[in-house]
């Protein structure tokens, strides 16, 4: 297991890169911002990223394996920009509509074809977190296939809730399929990175075997609020919508931090998928 040295802030920024979160980062922000006149800033944007991973890994943690996902992210952007910078305007115009999807569908094919590989992604991160030991136990490799997995459902959501904004509604920059179906999905992946191994320690050492499902949904349960005011700003017409979100979301989030609070159980932080420990 690699081992980061020097000063505490340096151990800590070596500790993030041990998030599949971080070598994701560059396809959701991509994802998230390409659109019609935007293809050239985000494939920039995506591509510095994906470099900058690189070489902050291999600075901060030189004896660390390089990942799939690293090697992926720099070749997919270099190739993208390559193409978007030859690419006739028809073409052009298609990558600022679609590449959106492009991307969420490639990180999909990424997710499940670890799987299939019986090398799921995320564990290559894990691996960077726990003892040796642990690294080919049943609970740990069924710790990073149902994490990988989660993961892909996620970007399979996100391609499709772009493509029906594309080609059913129309408008790549509707704020439902656009943006928050797809940020929900990131998010409900992000936090069940966090949430399901702690779960899985937890019973590995004598822990309740029931799932606390209140710390998984508390944190997705406190973004019907912001989500319920993006709503009143920019979709005016939906004003009623904006405001259930808001009303429902604030008790939901009441109830669901009381049956966490009772369950014992607090929100982890994000961290890496590394199984029991």
């Amino acid at each position: 297991m690699a081992e980061a040295s020097g000063t505490p802030l340096r151990q800590k920024a070596a500790g993030l890169l041990d998030s599949p979160f971080i070598g994701m980062s560059p396809w959701i922000v991509f994802s998230l911002f390409v659109g019609p006149g935007r293809f050239e800033w985000a494939v920039v944007i995506a591509l510095t990223i994906s470099i900058a991973l690189v070489v902050v890994s291999r600075l901060l943690k030189p004896g660390g394996s390089l990942k799939i996902l690293e090697v992926s992210d720099v070749v997919f952007f270099a190739v993208l920009a390559v193409i978007g910078a030859l690419a006739s305007p028809g073409t052009h115009r298609w990558l600022e509509t679609y590449a959106g999807e492009v991307s969420n569908i490639a990180l999909t094919v990424i997710a499940f074809g670890s799987m299939a590989l019986h090398k799921p992604f995320t564990l290559q991160y894990a691996r960077e977190r726990v003892d040796p030991a642990l690294w080919y136990s049943p609970a740990f490799l069924r710790t990073n296939y149902m994490i990988t997995g989660v993961w892909g459902l996620a970007f399979l959501v996100a391609a499709i809730a772009g493509a029906f904004g594309d080609l059913v509604l129309h408008n790549p920059n509707n704020i439902w399929t656009g943006w928050i179906i797809q940020v929900l999905a990131i998010v409900a992946a992000l936090r069940f990175t966090a949430w399901y191994p702690e779960v899985v320690r937890a019973r590995a050492h004598g822990g309740p075997q029931h799932l606390p499902l209140a710390g998984l949904l508390l944190p997705l349960a406190g973004l019907l609020v912001p989500i319920g005011i993006a709503v009143l700003i920019f979709d005016g017409q939906l004003w009623w919508l904006g405001v259930t979100l808001i009303v429902v979301g604030s008790g939901l989030t009441r109830r669901l931090k009381q049956q966490n609070d009772r369950d014992g159980t607090q929100p982890a932080p994000a961290a890496g998928p590394d199984g029991p420990g």
